[in-house]
């Protein structure tokens, strides 16, 4: 069975190819290892799972899809504002929201994918 091919390094302007399944090649490894974390080590644990369950339970429609004036069921509790490791805003239910897997997506990508620095 032929093996898959190698994929560019994701740090961007490196063009050096890297085996399939790996994000960084070694040079630039080190840089991003606090996105290669597993989501264990940043704080999705057994503690958040119930947290989630329970937050859900309570709020279970998408906010974002209220707004636009349809129902969707949440299945994601989102943080409004990024914790980006910062345990008092992860476990702070004020900063938590319910939404649908498609308006998280859409969210974090447009509003969380880069982090901004206020002077």
């Amino acid at each position: 069975m032929p093996r898959r091919p190698d994929i560019p390094c994701k740090h961007q302007g490196c063009g050096k190819l890297i085996p399939s399944g790996t994000k960084y090649c070694d040079e630039h490894i080190e840089l991003h290892r606090v996105e290669i974390r597993t989501t264990k080590q940043k704080g999705y644990d057994n503690t958040w799972r119930k947290a989630r369950t329970r937050f859900l339970k309570l709020h279970p429609l998408c906010v974002r899809c209220l707004e636009k004036g349809t129902h969707r069921r949440a299945n994601v509790v989102d943080h409004i504002r990024p914790h980006r490791g910062v345990e008092l805003l992860f476990w702070d239910e004020k900063n938590w929201q319910p939404l649908c897997k498609s308006c998280h997506d859409r969210k974090t990508m447009t509003e969380d994918r880069y982090q901004t620095f206020k002077y």
